[in-house]
């Protein structure tokens, strides 16, 4: 891969865990970015215990050659919320841009399961007709915000959410302007439906509208107890669902490949979120950066 195009990028949810504050709460924001530059990554998405003004986030990352590439962004556009949804999307548009991303990954969180006590394959949600045809039509909204500062809109498949299989992906795909785009995220994808060759073939078909990438990796064996015993998602993470590329069931060559192929330019950020008191964020992100560096050559 060519690393004028492809830049790396890893997630703070491997050391502080925003859905779950007690994963990693003793691990400071400094360590945190400073641990990701050690691990040789450029990148990095916003964690809850990043400075909110952005010239003090500014100097903090640049000083260790860090930049922001993206933040999650949670939108209720199914239950009708557009308005209060579209006026904190400009706020965060323009943290964002001000910060120097060029892309805005957003998930729709409406009746989201992700973050409750609940079964996350018996009890995820389904959108009605009239649900779609909301989300669709906010996402198309979203992407002409986001263009007027030059940036680009991407959805992030979700486990627990009403976009989370490829059927739901290929809708939200169809439904949407070719200005709105999809964050890809290989654990997600495979956790979803248990295949390899799910996630090649979201991967493949869409490739042309990919803005971003998560890589992230599946330990089996922990995706077939929380199968079997009806598990939470957060369940599932803090048992060590999630893990770094190369570490668990899914075949990154092929995937890396349709990206070379496609000559996707972008970021890829590892994003695999464990607990960091069992699994050592930096030494885990060295790995992961290994792994990348003998994958692609990045």
């Amino acid at each position: 891969m060519d690393s004028k195009k492809v830049k790396l990028g890893i997630a703070p949810i491997a050391w502080t865990n925003d859905d779950l504050p007690e994963l990693g709460s003793e691990n400071t924001f400094e360590q945190c970015v400073s641990e990701m530059a050690l691990a040789g990554f450029t990148g990095s998405e916003v964690g809850n215990k990043y400075p909110k003004d952005t010239d003090l986030l500014k100097e903090k990352l640049d000083i260790r050659g860090i930049q922001i590439c993206n933040a999650w962004f949670s939108t209720f556009f199914a239950v009708g919320k557009e308005e209060e949804t579209i006026a904190e999307f400009i706020k965060h548009r323009d943290f964002l841009h001000t910060m120097g991303a060029k892309v805005i990954g957003c998930s729709e969180q409406s009746h989201s399961i992700q973050g409750l006590d609940k079964s996350i394959f018996n009890e995820k949600p389904v959108f009605t007709d009239e649900e779609w045809n909301r989300v669709a039509a906010g996402y198309n909204k979203l992407a002409e915000l986001a263009e007027e500062k030059g940036m680009k809109v991407s959805l992030h498949h979700h486990m627990g959410t009403g976009v989370q299989t490829p059927e739901e992906v290929d809708k939200f795909m169809e439904m949407t302007d070719d200005n709105v785009y999809l964050l890809f995220d290989s654990g997600h994808m495979y956790y979803s439906e248990g295949t390899q060759s799910s996630v090649e073939k979201v991967l493949n078909k869409y490739i042309d509208r990919i803005a971003h990438v998560h890589l992230k990796d599946v330990r089996e064996n922990i995706l077939g107890e929380v199968k079997e015993n009806n598990l939470s998602f957060l369940t599932g993470v803090k048992k060590g669902a999630f893990t770094i590329p190369g570490d668990g069931i899914i075949n990154f060559d092929p995937l890396f490949k349709i990206l070379e192929n496609a000559d996707y330019t972008g970021w890829m950020v590892v994003e695999a979120e464990q607990d960091p008191a069992l699994a050592n964020p930096f030494e885990y992100a060295v790995r992961a950066r290994k792994f990348i560096a003998e994958k692609t050559g990045l």
